[in-house]
């Protein structure tokens, strides 16, 4: 009867993890169509809109390396249901921020939500691999939660386009659904969680030794991690652009009367459900394609694509299959320029890069891979980084240098293909690490 209970406790354990999975991603992905609102509401820059998406992903530069010393002193429950109570703080700050009218508020609300989406992205994944009871059968689920993560993105991204009627009369309050939704769902994960006997890991007692070495101590370490930081940014900019592009009144590239911005946020949404394709294309040819092989053809077939959309005429048009609002169904065609085709399919390039970038980065690094794997997470606040430096190049062209932002991009991408080529190859192979 006992080991029934536990059994049932653990299931709904592993569901409310895959809801926190999701939660990460929609919360993180809320982030960017929030900049178009708040420049429409606070009559501001692109680049200050983005200072959500900054505030948001700062947070993992500030709380990566206490995240994983939380989780190791807490173990996974308290760990998890700080990071729960957290979120749900700053996703309840960013309401307020709607009902009182205030930017600085909800930049407050986006950061401590940043630190939440640190916590899980800490505690999740071992967690769900804890209560798979390891091997196959947790990483089974790890996979799967990954799943929930990617179609939470796509789906965000398509509500915010169906809640805002207008893109230059948008406000906080017309995505208030989403927050109640988000609201509800940390709720009902923090009452699973504190009911749930989360199988947690057993304390190893730990060796402190004086060691001139350490992570940065490698050179492929070094830029791997860097290349995290461009990755992120990169993963993030190109479609928060691309829908501000799609959907600007003044520009009006789609030709339409109205509902440009259920347009721009199908197409945006396409970009992030080609990353979940890529991810499972990934996960398939994983175990018959090197980490290198894959980061380089994912890095130049990115690069191609990007200066495609660059360089095409924007008045060449494509009929091009997304998510689509409609009564006939769930997809549709839209009619767009075929630059933003061609951002749209880099999301198959970015969806692999992360496994890849990691994998050759820790390579080798034996003993201090833990330690390492802390550094990653710290970095992946080049998600606000690079969009932002993106919308200060769309403002530096008069608000209208859309396309002359992607370099940044192509720059990124660029980094990504040297460090699969050459970065990444273990220089330092004299360091002990056993």
């Amino acid at each position: 009867m006992d080991t029934k209970t536990k059994s049932n406790g653990n299931v709904v354990a592993i569901v409310a993890m895959f809801f926190l999975f999701a939660m990460i991603s929609f919360v993180t992905n809320l982030a960017s169509p929030m900049g178009d609102i708040l420049k429409s509401q606070f009559s501001i820059p692109n680049w200050q809109g983005t200072l959500g998406v900054f505030a948001n992903f700062i947070a993992y530069a500030i709380m990566g390396l206490p995240a994983g010393n939380l989780l190791q002193k807490m173990g996974y429950k308290k760990t998890a249901l700080i990071a729960i109570a957290v979120g749900f703080i700053g996703v309840a700050i960013q309401t307020c921020s709607g009902v009182v009218g205030s930017f600085g508020v909800y930049l407050l609300g986006a950061f401590i939500a940043g630190c939440s989406m640190c916590l899980l992205n800490t505690v999740v994944n071992p967690m769900l691999n804890s209560l798979g009871g390891g091997g196959n059968k947790g990483n089974q689920l790890i996979q799967l939660g990954g799943s929930f993560n990617s179609l939470a993105g796509t789906i965000v991204i398509i509500l915010t386009g169906i809640l805002i009627p207008s893109i230059a009369k948008a406000q906080i309050s017309d995505v208030f659904p989403l927050m109640y939704a988000a609201l509800a769902i940390f709720a009902f994960a923090f009452v699973v969680i504190l009911l749930s006997n989360i199988p947690e890991k057993e304390k190893e007692e730990v060796k402190k030794e004086d060691s001139q070495y350490g992570p940065m101590s490698f050179r492929h370490f070094m830029l791997g991690a860097f290349g995290i930081f461009i990755y992120v940014g990169v993963e993030v900019g190109i479609p928060n652009v691309l829908q501000k592009w799609l959907q600007n009144p003044d520009l009006n590239v789609l030709g339409l009367e109205a509902g440009a911005e259920a347009v721009a946020a199908s197409v945006a949404a396409t970009y992030w459900l080609l990353m979940l394709v890529g991810r499972l294309l990934g996960a398939a040819v994983g175990s018959k394609v090197s980490a290198k092989a894959m980061l380089t053809t994912a890095s130049l077939v990115g690069i191609v694509l990007t200066l495609g959309a660059i360089f095409a005429d924007t008045t060449n048009m494509v009929n091009m299959p997304v998510f689509k609002n409609s009564p006939d169904g769930l997809f549709g065609l839209v009619n767009v320029p075929v630059n933003a085709m061609l951002l749209v399919l880099v999301g198959l390039c970015t969806s692999v890069m992360w496994g890849g970038i990691f994998n050759l980065a820790v390579e080798g690094l034996g003993k201090y891979t833990e330690k390492a794997s802390g550094i990653f997470m710290a970095l992946v606040c080049g998600g606000g980084v690079l969009p932002l430096l993106q919308n200060a190049v769309v403002d530096m062209q008069s608000g209208i240098g859309y396309q002359v932002s992607y370099w940044v991009v192509v720059a990124g991408l660029a980094y990504l293909l040297y460090y699969a080529l050459l970065g990444s190859k273990n220089v330092n192979k004299d360091i002990p690490v056993k």
